[in-house]
């Protein structure tokens, strides 16, 4: 299957010029783009990838004007290109596309920093930080960092190794489902009728299978992929072609461009949805908000529904809801959309579809927190059909809304196993420190189209049989024992030693990793045994403190507090003697761990001495 690109980046950072140096292909296809040299509307590229293949590149606009457009190209990504200038650094609209990537689902990133020909490399340094902390607790923290200089084209084969590498660690599922493809742009081309183009979102399609437009029903006899291959599936960008307009059926309706507008597959007006609100919507959400919402590449107006008494969810809060459309809208469970405000000044938030086809809830309604709950983390009816069919080794039976059975038969439930087991004894074998390995991990693995709690379930039931052991998100083989060996014990003593030379201003992994001359991997996994066995502490993925650093850390926080009500940033900094590149982290860290709690802009203790 094809993979897809996106672009993401506040305006100017390069999103453009990145792309046209990486293919040789300029994606600002308008007079006006041109003209004003910056991107109003999608644009489309090819991206030549070193196995052979290809990827196809859907390249945003980044001004806050056009974050509408932005939103049409940003669903159906595997991987997004971050542009942050070294200039600028991170911006509004920086932070705005990072919320966005973030609640569509978005897992794999690359950050480029763009423009490092014009600074100092203390600058390129101080963006790297900004990066990390804009990042933090999304989808896309510990993304990778590369620079890049359009004038020199530095960093550039660094840019496209990255891509590669982490699109290959992109293990997808085949194409499942119903075939959808939001339409991106409809155009008429001489000699082939109105062509309609657009990023698929699940199932596949093939050339000879008769296509209709929803709603409407009207017939798009013919489809195909943009690429070399001739089936158009889930990923890919997909192009589907219709009558001729001053041929038969000119005109009837749906073959003429405006019939076919941006989002044209509409079919509900009503969805329950898991919500989450971001930092960017400083007031929350209210019950009953009018807001916009953005789904695929189309935009409806309509409110949010909360459930029970419910009448404010705060920022960086989650909720069950129900979201009522103005304009009828085709959604499927699992689908993410975008949350704006009505002025589409903000993205507020956004979530995940969990019942498409909702009925409207009673104020007083009994349970409907758990039964969405329910199917937002249960299986579909299609499991069951795949079982059926041979496609799979699980089937699922719902017999309510609120209840499913899930049956297997013994000799696949033994294949199960035995998979199970061979997969845990191959890591283990090549990752002797870890723990075991991760639940998600081993799902994907295993059983992709299994929910996360239905996985969890089997491994239970395995675990329960002796055939492994799950240890909270990981799962091991019974006799699998974490022993560090000579070297390992060696390089434990020299991460300490490292440490404790500047125990309140610890070296970050990429200067240990330099320091030791160690590979990351290896420095990776006996940081991890350090962390687990208590000696180390995690205050960010690239910054660990030892226990006794940060036990003395907090004893003069306690001290403080002792007389203080508050604290400001600054006046923990001065109590650290050390720089905001670390006492913001050590602060939000015992934000985390509820030893501080943040009000506005100082902190007040939480909890008392322990």
């Amino acid at each position: 299957m094809p993979y897809i690109i996106g672009t993401a980046g506040h305006i100017d950072h390069g999103k453009t010029t990145l792309i046209k140096a990486l293919t040789g292909q300029d994606t600002d296809r308008l007079k006006e783009e041109k003209e004003r040299g910056i991107s109003i509307d999608l644009g489309f590229a090819h991206l030549a990838l070193p196995d052979g293949s290809e990827a196809g590149i859907v390249d945003v606009p980044g001004h806050e004007r056009f974050i509408r457009n932005m939103l049409a190209g940003a669903h159906g990504i595997d991987l997004v290109l971050f542009t942050v200038a070294a200039d600028d650094g991170v911006m509004p609209q920086t932070e705005e596309h990072l919320d966005i990537v973030h609640l569509l689902g978005v897992r794999t990133a690359l950050f480029v920093i763009t423009k490092v020909d014009l600074v100092s490399e203390a600058r390129v340094r101080e963006v790297e930080e900004e990066i990390e902390i804009l990042t933090f607790e999304t989808a896309l923290e510990g993304s990778p960092v590369v620079h890049f200089s359009a004038v020199s084209e530095a960093g550039l084969e660094d840019v496209r190794t990255r891509i590669f590498d982490l699109l290959q660690g992109i293990d997808r599922p085949a194409p499942s489902g119903f075939f959808r493809l939001p339409v991106d742009r409809v155009f008429v081309l001489q000699g082939h009728g109105v062509i309609i183009t657009g990023t698929a979102l699940a199932g596949e399609v093939r050339d000879r299978r008769a296509r209709a437009r929803v709603p409407g029903g009207q017939k798009i006899p013919r489809a195909q992929h943009s690429g070399p291959r001739p089936v158009g599936g889930s990923g890919g960008l997909g192009a589907a072609r219709g009558p001729e307009p001053d041929g038969p059926g000119a005109r009837r309706p749906g073959t003429r461009p405006h019939d076919l507008p941006r989002g044209a597959y509409l079919v509900s007006t009503r969805f329950d949805a898991h919500l989450e609100v971001r930092p960017a919507a400083t007031k929350g959400i209210r019950n009953h908000q009018r807001v916009r919402i953005h789904l695929g590449t189309a935009e409806r107006m309509g409110k949010l529904i909360f459930l029970g008494d419910t009448e404010k969810v705060e920022p960086k809060d989650t909720t069950y809801c129900q979201v009522l459309l103005t304009e009828p809208l085709l959604v499927m469970r699992g689908d993410h959309f975008i949350v704006r405000d009505e002025t589409a000044r903000r993205t507020l938030g956004g979530g995940e579809i969990v019942e498409p086809r909702a009925p409207r809830h009673r104020r007083r309604e009994k349970d409907i927190e758990p039964r969405l709950r329910t199917l937002h983390h249960g299986d579909t009816p299609e499991m069951i059909r795949s079982f059926l069919d041979g496609d799979t080794s699980l089937a699922t039976s719902v017999d309510s809304i609120c209840q499913e059975r899930v049956y297997m038969t013994e000799e696949k439930w033994n294949g199960f196993r035995e998979r199970l087991r061979s997969s845990l004894k191959a890591f283990h074998q090549s990752h002797p420190l870890a723990p075991g390995m991760d639940l998600e991990e081993v799902r994907a693995r295993l059983a992709a189209s299994v929910s996360v709690r239905l996985f969890r379930d089997l491994t239970d039931l395995l675990a329960s049989e002796g055939a492994c052991v799950r240890d909270g998100n990981h799962v091991r083989l019974p006799d699998h024992r974490v022993e560090l060996g000579a070297q390992e014990k060696s390089l434990s003593g020299e991460i300490t030693a490292a440490l404790a030379k500047t125990p309140l201003a610890p070296p970050y992994l990429k200067e240990i990793e330099k320091a030791l001359a160690v590979q990351r991997p290896r420095l990776n996994e006996v940081i991890r045994v350090m962390e687990r066995q208590g000696e180390i502490v995690r205050v960010t993925t690239e910054l660990y403190y030892l226990k006794d650093s940060i036990d003395r850390i907090k004893s003069d926080l306690y001290s403080y507090f002792e007389n203080h009500e508050e604290m400001s940033a600054a006046t923990f900094r001065d109590i650290l003697q050390s720089s905001r590149k670390y006492t913001i982290p050590v602060l939000e860290h015992f934000d985390r761990t509820g030893v501080t709690m943040r009000v506005g802009d100082v902190r007040k203790l939480k909890t008392g001495r322990s």
